[in-house]
């Protein structure tokens, strides 16, 4: 490997570098070869990919190079997604899109900032990320366009329920303000309305009813919507043959792992990304811990957090199902030992330990076929609605 990085930075080719600062309306691409020439920077139109390939060939021409020569570019991972880096790579271009929270910043004073200043640093850094200095960042892996298709349903999910849950929230805030309160909020809502009754035994004025109501029918609107996406997700898992699916019923067959948890676990993780070892699998999801040590002093941060936040917030979920569902198996005993005696704290960190060790125990199980030891396996289609005759 690293016979190859020294062949490539030591190539007499000289390459057009360039950085992109995306914004909304404008975008700021940055241009260099390096050799102590000040960026070129330029000004186009958000998306405007004709004026692109002009700045680019206007660049060439402006350092002297021939019209084929390489170039190399990057970006900031953010809201515009992956497509520019498939538009980019289709065109020849060597792109990379760069974690933005692993680029380094000056912390000795305040900084100025501005979208010129971002594109020169980009560009900069890229220059030294092909000289070698491969660790100056963090670089995203790219998923296929129908691996970031299949993380759309599950991930409409979860802010689905977060939606619903705030609907929630606002009527019993709306009914506690006035003195009243439900248990919950149910297709009996509007029946159950018109009975509340405040302190002095009048109903609930008009507008406050109808304003509940109105929040009633939205709450409504995304139930009917999370069960729809319910409901799909089961029959593609009933009925799907491909093998990202074939995953997920793998999943299913160990007790206390749901469909939400072996969906999300599969299409975020183990479905596309090529993992080599169990460090990889704990960093993925922000989970591994960051030691702080200066002289004598030495202490622990806790996790990193520097990963996938959905798979992470799952991951200790599943932690606190397995420790319920499979209290035979080898993690659910390491844990009784080690962190039961130790009061509420000691358990709520160690759960997060197990849901790092579970998590490498998934992996190990979906590559290797490798139960976890002492794990209790059920039938999957029960999960799914299936039932047992179908079993």
């Amino acid at each position: 490997m690293n016979a190859i990085r020294s062949t490539e930075s030591t190539t007499s080719t000289v390459r057009l570098h360039l950085a992109f600062e995306l914004g909304w309306t404008e975008w700021k691409p940055a241009f260099t070869i390096g050799q102590a020439q000040a960026p070129r920077l330029r000004t186009i139109a958000a998306r405007d990919l004709d004026s692109l390939i002009r700045e680019i060939a206007k660049a060439k021409e402006r350092f002297h190079l021939p019209a084929d020569a390489p170039v190399v570019s990057c970006y900031e991972a953010g809201r515009d997604g992956f497509w520019l880096h498939r538009y980019l790579n289709a065109g020849g271009i060597r792109n990379i899109v760069v974690d933005s929270a692993s680029i380094e910043v000056n912390r000795r004073s305040r900084r100025a900032k501005t979208d010129r200043l971002d594109a020169v640093k980009l560009v900069v850094m890229l220059l030294r990320y092909h000289g070698g200095e491969t660790k100056v960042w963090s670089v995203v892996t790219i998923p296929s366009v129908l691996d970031e298709d299949h993380r759309q349903l599950h991930r409409e999910l979860l802010e689905l329920k977060q939606e619903r849950t705030r609907h929630v929230n606002r009527i019993k805030g709306l009914l506690a303000s006035l003195g009243l309160a439900v248990a919950t909020v149910n297709a009996a809502f509007p029946a159950v309305l018109p009975t509340l009754r405040l302190w002095d035994g009048t109903a609930l004025a008009e507008d406050s009813q109808q304003r509940l109501l109105r929040e009633y029918a939205r709450w409504q609107f995304v139930d009917r919507q999370i069960k729809d996406l319910e409901n799909a997700r089961k029959k593609r898992v009933r009925q799907d043959e491909t093998p990202h699916v074939e995953k997920v019923r793998q999943l299913l067959s160990l007790a206390g792992v749901g469909l939400s948890g072996s969906w999300l676990l599969v299409f975020e993780l183990f479905g596309w990304r090529k993992i080599t070892n169990r460090k990889q699998v704990g960093a993925l999801a922000g989970m591994t811990p960051t030691p702080s040590q200066s002289g004598d002093s030495m202490r622990e941060q806790g996790i990193s957090k520097a990963g996938n936040r959905r798979l992470r917030t799952m991951m200790v979920e599943l932690a606190w199902c397995w420790l319920r569902y499979q209290p035979q198996s080898e993690l659910s005993q390491w844990y009784q030992r080690r962190f039961t005696l130790g009061g509420t704290r000691a358990r709520k960190v160690g759960v997060v330990a197990l849901a790092r060790k579970l998590l490498v125990a998934f992996w190990r199980y979906l590559e290797q076929g490798e139960v976890p030891k002492g794990a209790r396996l059920v039938p999957w289609r029960p999960k799914t609605g299936g039932g047992l005759a179908a079993a």
